[in-house]
This record gives structure tokens, C-alpha cells and sequence, in this order.
């Protein structure tokens, strides 16, 4: 009986170390993408200023409706907020764990995803642009935003089932 309980004890050790490096894999990658995004849509923001302050013609001067400067700016604002949506799954995993990796690590998948396809799409929207239409990158950004939708979703089951919160459970303790 009491090598049952050892060994039960050793295999719960194993993965719960298991269980800690893939959060530290999770963290380290949201981490490295959040800080890199955030420096190029930084990079971007800055580069986009410079362009109106010194009134770059092909930034400026592209049709009536300014089409290159409203996609050009969607792209850099929506860099900027997911990659800061990074840093929030990062803590969420910290919080939380891994507990539900299944969850978690299709989340992950997701908000990557939504990260380069919404900017992408934005900014080739604004790169090639028709009379009073964005070009057709822009058709990159409805799939980016539902994997982000997908992303947060996600994370909220996993936040919920990692307190005991799930529909027809109680949280007595």
C-alpha cells in the first residue's frame, strides 16, 4: 500500500514539473512575441508619425479619403493592442497555469495568429488601395479577429475551469 502511494506521489511530481515547463514554454514564447511585436508597431507608430510631420506625398496624398493613412493606422493601433494582449496571457498563464493545456495552447495558436494577420491585413489594405476601397489584404483581418475572438474565449474557459467556476460548480471552499 504504502509503494502505491509512493509511486502515486512520484507520477504526480513528474507532472507537475511537466506540467511547470510547458507554462515556462508558454510564457517565454507570449514574452518574446508580445516584446518584439510591440517594438516593430512602436517602430511603426514612430515611422508613421514621421511621414505626416515631414508630409510624405505617398503617405499624404493618396486619394480623397485617405485610405493609406486609416489602414496604415488601424495596422500599427491593432499591433500595438495585441501585442500588449500578450502580456495579459502571459499573466493569465502565471495565474493560472496550465492546467488546461488543451485550451491554453489552442489559445496560444490563436492570438499568434490574430497578432501578424490583422496588422498584416490592415497594412496591405493600405499598401494597394482602389478608388474610395482598401485593398485586398484587408480580407486577412475578419479571420484575424475571429482567431482573436477564438483566443479570448478560450482563455476565459481555461481562467474558469481552472478556479472551479465551470457552469454547475461550487466555489464554497
Amino acid at each position: 500500500m504504502e509503494n502505491a502511494a509512493h509511486s502515486d506521489s512520484q507520477a504526480s511530481s513528474a507532472e507537475v514539473q511537466s506540467q511547470t515547463l510547458v507554462t515556462r514554454r508558454y510564457i517565454r514564447l507570449h514574452l518574446l512575441v508580445g516584446w518584439w511585436s510591440l517594438l516593430a508597431f512602436v517602430a511603426m507608430g514612430i515611422l508613421l508619425e514621421i511621414m505626416q510631420g515631414f508630409r510624405v506625398p505617398a503617405y499624404m496624398n493618396v486619394g480623397d479619403e485617405e485610405m493609406r493613412r486609416q489602414m496604415w493606422t488601424l495596422a500599427h493601433a491593432h499591433g500595438v493592442l495585441i501585442s500588449l494582449v500578450h502580456f495579459a496571457f502571459v499573466i493569465t498563464i502565471f495565474v493560472v497555469g496550465t492546467s488546461a493545456s488543451r485550451c491554453i495552447g489552442l489559445a496560444s495558436c490563436c492570438l499568434i495568429s490574430a497578432g501578424i494577420l490583422m496588422p498584416v491585413g490592415f497594412f496591405l489594405g493600405g499598401l494597394f488601395i482602389y478608388p474610395g476601397d482598401p485593398g485586398l489584404g484587408v480580407f486577412l483581418v475578419p479571420p484575424g479577429a475571429l482567431l482573436l475572438f477564438v483566443a479570448v474565449c478560450l482563455t476565459g474557459v481555461a481562467v474558469t475551469r481552472s478556479h472551479g467556476l465551470a457552469v454547475g460548480t461550487s466555489n464554497e471552499a
